[in-house]
């Protein structure tokens, strides 16, 4: 049997990899996406099954106006006396010499909660994890930032201890490693194996260079010696490698004494132009997960099973003996319940708060228009991630405009500043009617303008369909659901990724992905319905 990587596929970064038992489970950063935290299960480490998304009201998770890529970042998950442990950090901003980090820690004795209230933690750093020690106590690890620019940002890998009975940390901290000469060192994971203690990282930032490394200790606070010769893992050196930006592992034991590690990674796609950008491409589904086998050397030194690149193939632990095979996913969402579908997010806030309603219209999506795509406060947008790079998303709306700053339909997102969207909207010269924008690098262009697709004047509902096709997509109309339209504007899906945001905006934080939904924007304030009917995502 066979592991194929990624195991989790499209934006799901910074795997915390848990075995309880027989049960696995991999928690994965969500950033600006609302709710926080994606929670995958397996049980033979093939299919993975999401299944939890903890952070799911504004009690346990505010971000309110953070920046794009800022929010929740590195979650670390836990089992321990009994219960759930799950820190993670809250980020407020990044940008120039400041970062505004606070980690917290919740609970639960089940993986489905309910969840305890929050414990701020800290916040001079930021991946911040729980070590549950051999002796019982607890100690909270991260990377401590530094803000003075004349010296390194990295300022080494902190512990703390961490008080269950005071709910909070106690003692001194202590700074137990400065890292390798790469510096850049974060998501720190300790683990006591064989009487040594043993620092997993990552180091070199999250683009192509990305690696993690290994350290260990006989002693809890060290000194820490770095495993000799290459990183545990990278593809730094190999850029015609399937898995790219391989990094930010978490390691596990199985039942039957197998380890294996969880770690984020990239599929580079190719652009046509190569004189445009680095030659290993773009990524647009953004940071996967992928999982690898490894082994101990004689002097108990982890290496991966394959070289330290990373594989596309890895074997699959001896306990599974049989195993489906994983099909490309279609998923239709009727909006037939009273919540939306696990796979379906909002930015930064629960969607009752950016006027998402799934009663007062039954059966239907009801999206009150809420301010622009462009905002980071109050967006009525319902997504989810692109995990192809080749499907089909399809939705109906029913929505009625009488100016043009009213706006619904269907847009494909990667922040803020690069989306582009094909919307129903109302123009004084054609009346109702379909128009496409794109915001690339907060540069917009409306395509048609005067010569906007009228809508007759005998539909209510205007079907939107966006066809990816690898490294382009488009958009297609249907007044009837049967008989469609491509709109003859081909956009560049490779723009929808890290890697196209950090050549445009150059040395600040981008770590997320391509998403595909729904949105309603009122501009008037007038808080303007749109009923969508439903939402079909097929991959080819």
């Amino acid at each position: 049997m066979k592991i194929i990587n990624p195991v989790i596929k499209g934006f799901n970064p910074d795997p915390s990899f848990l075995r309880v038992g027989t049960d696995y489970y991999i928690a994965n950063s969500t950033f600006q996406w609302f709710p926080g935290v994606q929670i995958h299960h397996s049980k033979d480490l093939i299919n993975w099954e999401l299944v939890e998304r903890p952070l799911n009201s504004k009690r346990l998770l505010d971000m309110t106006g953070i920046p794009d890529s800022g929010g929740v970042w590195a979650p670390d998950l836990t089992y321990s006396d009994g219960k759930f442990w799950l820190v993670f950090s809250n980020v407020k901003s990044m940008r120039g010499a400041f970062k505004d980090t606070p980690n917290f820690l919740i609970t639960a004795e089940s993986i489905h909660g309910p969840w305890s209230d929050p414990i701020f933690l800290n916040s001079n750093g930021f991946d911040a994890s729980l070590f549950h020690a051999p002796d019982g106590r607890k100690y909270l690890l991260n990377m401590v930032w530094d803000q003075r620019n004349y010296l390194h940002q990295f300022h080494g890998i902190q512990l703390r201890e961490y008080s269950p009975e005071k709910k909070s940390l106690v003692g001194e901290p202590q700074i137990i490693w400065n890292g390798t000469a790469d510096k850049i060192t974060e998501g720190p994971h300790l683990y006591y194996i064989n009487n040594n203690y043993y620092l997993f990282c990552a180091q070199g930032g999250t683009n192509w260079p990305h690696q993690e490394v290994v350290a260990r200790s006989e002693n809890l606070l060290g000194k820490y010696e770095v495993e000799p010769g290459d990183p545990l893992l990278t593809a730094m050196n190999t850029p015609h490698n399937y898995l790219q930006k391989c990094g930010h592992g978490s390691l596990i034991e199985t039942q039957n004494h197998e380890w294996y590690l969880a770690h984020l990674m990239a599929r580079p796609l190719h652009h046509p132009n190569e004189s445009l950008i680095e030659p290993r491409g773009w990524s647009p589904l953004g940071r996967e997960t992928s999982i690898e086998k490894i082994y101990w050397d004689e002097q108990g030194w982890p290496h991966i099973v394959g070289g330290n690149a990373g594989s596309k193939e890895v074997i699959a632990p001896t306990f599974v003996k049989q195993s489906s095979s994983i099909a490309k996913q279609t998923k239709i969402e009727n909006f037939s319940q009273d919540k939306l579908g696990i796979e379906f997010n909002t930015l930064r806030l629960p969607a009752k708060k950016v006027g998402v309603s799934l009663t007062d219209k039954p059966g239907k999506l009801r999206l009150y228009g809420r301010e622009s795509m462009s905002s980071l406060f109050n967006v009525a947008f319902v997504a989810r991630r692109w995990q192809a790079f080749s499907f089909d998303a399809e939705t109906a709306v029913n929505y009625h405009p009488t100016s043009y700053q009213q706006m619904a339909g269907v847009a494909n997102y990667y922040d803020s500043t690069n989306y582009t969207a094909a919307y129903v909207t109302f123009n004084e010269s054609v009346g109702r009617c379909i128009e496409v924008l794109s915001c690339d690098a907060e540069d917009f262009t409306f395509y048609l303008k005067e010569q906007a697709i009228s809508i007759p004047d005998n539909v209510d509902s205007v079907y939107f369909r966006t066809k990816v096709r690898k490294e382009s997509y488009n958009y297609a109309y249907s007044f009837d659901g049967e008989t469609w339209v491509d709109i003859p504007i081909n956009f560049d899906s490779l723009k929808l990724s890290d890697d196209y945001i950090l050549m445009k905006y150059g040395g600040y934080a981008f770590f997320t992905g391509a998403f595909t939904g729904m949105f309603s924007s009122d501009l008037t304030g007038g808080k303007l319905p749109a009923d969508f009917d439903y939402f079909k995502y097929c991959e080819l």
